[in-house]
């Protein structure tokens, strides 16, 4: 990989104690910060978990002193800082393209401009909040991207595909990987991207872009393709894997308050407002972006394997997120293994800016053995959570079979948070952060999405699954640790879990063995000797607009009043003020087989 995009001074390290290295990114959205130490993680944290922002871009501040923090070092303990992004890199470009739109973009957008003005200052900024006197550099943004999903992947050897909106030059990058080399084959190059696609699209269907791109994956299922000839028009790929965008359909590289523009409407019909109601031909737009993103996709691995030759294939980008896509791409395409890094939006490379430095800019070996689950985020003691018990009022107690007590809760219809251990890296709660239900219960779905999450009633919900029973229930060729891949779910099953099926007969799933993540599994155990069925729903803590519950103090707030039925924190049992008592909690779910009532399964006590 080149090493252009530095601008450091390389300070000899102190012998005897670890090389730390400390990654973040921010300005654009998902803001982070990485911490690791002789190029192990140490720990990793969105800055919107502190800030309780959602997806916000502001310097990471909280996540930056929670990863010393964590560390157990002073500032003058890191060695080198990375940063995500080369600002001066590829501003060429840009001005040349924007001649390209003369006289649609006379000027760049102030928004713009305050961007590249912050990124040009992070060091200096850096320094000053922190007192740091060390080396600072910055780092191309796809190759952070890359350095994030190759090294901690655990593969000698890979072909790696980035594919995000666009970084400074780059919108996707195909590399190869081996040992410790990255090298770059092959770029698209701004503004022919199939992230800045799906963005405008998003942003037409009146979802926040950059935020809703989930959403509107989630509402392709209940339409028609009918426009996928219009898209396949719109943006088409090369057999060589170039891209190349109708960019005369979009605004979104201009100063525009909307991201199409009037001829994508004439073409697809009005766009739908926030808040507005879809319409059939809003899903329609919808299913034709996703099938169009999922033929992009697979025609890209498929490329990128033609130029490597390799069997294993690592991705990451905001692209990479698209679940439904992953799915595909597993099944379907040319590689017999495939890693996507869990944070493989650009919070990932913070990470990947640590990575970056340690193994390409200084020359350090790769661990030996893979990164280990993303549960790298704050985690807190007993006395810490009771603490923050104690200070809510809310009815609470210890108990020494908390996951055999929840299981059997679960089984009897109630819904439960569960708050366990070092919060997760990246957008899915993996179960240490997670809103969990029966997927037995049908309504569950419509429950959990008009109470608890506040939200469209037409998006899924996700399984979490024991790994030893994944091919029983899915068509998946292998685990999916990270819920960044969608399976058929196999019709003889379906009946059993229905909160977890989509309307295609689809899921996005989680598969969960004791190595990863011992106390889930622990409970998925539980769950499945009371039911037979070793799946349960999992989704997200967070209240509605919030992100993912970070502190005990977060938990407490987003449980009370919420509809939840229990919290289990650490070793405790929490419920809500009013209600039935933990007495008798406990008695009807020491019979799982007994009906519950619709006031029991709604969590109305």
């Amino acid at each position: 990989m080149r090493r252009k995009g530095s601008f450091a001074i390389l300070l000899p390290v102190k012998p005897n104690r670890p090389l730390h290295i400390l990654g973040i990114s921010c300005y654009m959205h998902d803001a982070a910060a990485c911490l690791i130490a002789d190029g192990r993680v140490v720990a990793f944290a969105e800055e919107e978990r502190f800030r309780r922002e959602k997806h916000t871009g502001a310097f990471p501040e909280g996540a930056i002193r929670y990863c010393l923090e964590a560390g157990g070092i002073p500032i003058e303990s890191v060695d080198h800082v990375g940063f995500y992004w080369v600002p001066w890199r590829g501003v060429l470009h840009r001005i040349v393209q924007s001649f390209h739109d003369f006289p649609r973009n006379c000027a760049p957008s102030a928004h713009r401009i305050r961007i590249f003005r912050d990124m040009i200052g992070v060091a200096r900024l850096f320094r000053k909040r922190f007192g740091y006197r060390g080396a600072f550099h910055f780092v191309p943004h796809h190759h952070a991207h890359l350095a994030s999903a190759f090294y901690p992947s655990g593969f000698p050897e890979a072909a790696l595909l980035v594919i995000d909106a666009n970084g400074e030059i780059a919108t996707t990058t195909f590399a190869r990987g081996e040992g410790t080399r990255i090298d770059v084959l092959r770029t698209v190059k701004y503004p022919h991207s199939l992230g800045i696609l799906y963005l405008c699209v998003t942003e037409y269907l009146g979802f926040r872009e950059s935020h809703g791109e989930g959403i509107v994956m989630g509402l392709a299922p209940y339409g028609r393709p009918r426009f996928l000839e219009d898209f396949r028009e719109i943006l088409h790929v090369t057999p060589k894997g170039e891209l190349r965008l109708d960019i005369s359909y979009f605004d979104a590289h201009l100063s525009k308050k909307h991201y199409v523009t009037e001829k994508f409407i004439r073409r697809f019909g009005p766009r739908r407002m926030p808040g507005g109601k879809i319409e059939p031909h809003h899903k329609d737009v919808a299913a034709s972006l996703q099938a169009h993103t999922e033929e992009v996709g697979l025609s890209l691995v498929r490329v990128l394997h033609r130029l490597t030759g390799l069997s294993r294939l690592c991705m990451a980008g905001g692209v990479a997120l698209n679940s439904v896509m992953n799915g595909r791409i597993a099944r379907e395409g040319p590689f017999e293994e495939i890693y996507v890094q869990p944070a493989a939006n650009d919070a990932g490379t913070a990470l990947g800016a640590a990575l970056y430095l340690h193994t390409v800019k200084l020359g350090h070996p790769r661990p030996p053995e893979p990164v280990s689950p993303p549960f790298w985020g704050p985690g807190f003691s007993e006395e810490e959570i009771e603490r923050a018990l104690r200070a809510s009022g809310l009815p609470h107690e210890r108990l020494p079979d908390l996951t055999e007590h929840a299981a059997r809760s679960l089984a009897a219809g109630k819904i439960v948070a569960w708050f366990q251990g070092r919060m997760e890296a990246g957008p899915r709660a993996l179960g240490n952060r997670s809103i969990l239900a029966d997927p037995r219960d049908p309504r569950m779905k419509e429950i959990l999405n008009a109470r608890i999450k506040k939200r469209e009633a037409f998006r899924p919900f996700a399984p979490a699954i024991l790994e030893a029973y994944l091919h029983d229930y899915f068509e998946a060729p292998a685990p999916s640790p990270y819920m960044l891949q969608v399976f058929p779910v196999r019709p003889e099953k379906r009946h059993l879990i229905p909160a977890v099926v989509h309307i295609d007969g689809t899921a996005r799933v989680q598969s969960v063995n004791p190595r990863q993540n011992p106390r889930f599994h622990d409970l998925l155990s539980a769950f499945h000797r009371l039911t037979g069925v070793p799946v349960l729903l999992n989704t997200s803590f967070n209240r509605k607009g919030e992100p993912i519950v970070c502190t005990p103090e977060d938990a407490v707030r987003a449980f009370e009043g919420s509809g939840i039925d229990l919290l289990a924190i650490g070793d405790f049992l929490v419920r809500q003020r009013s209600g039935t008592g933990l007495g008798e909690l406990r008695d009807q779910a020491s019979h799982p087989s007994r009906s519950s009532s619709r006031r029991e399964r709604e969590g109305v006590t």
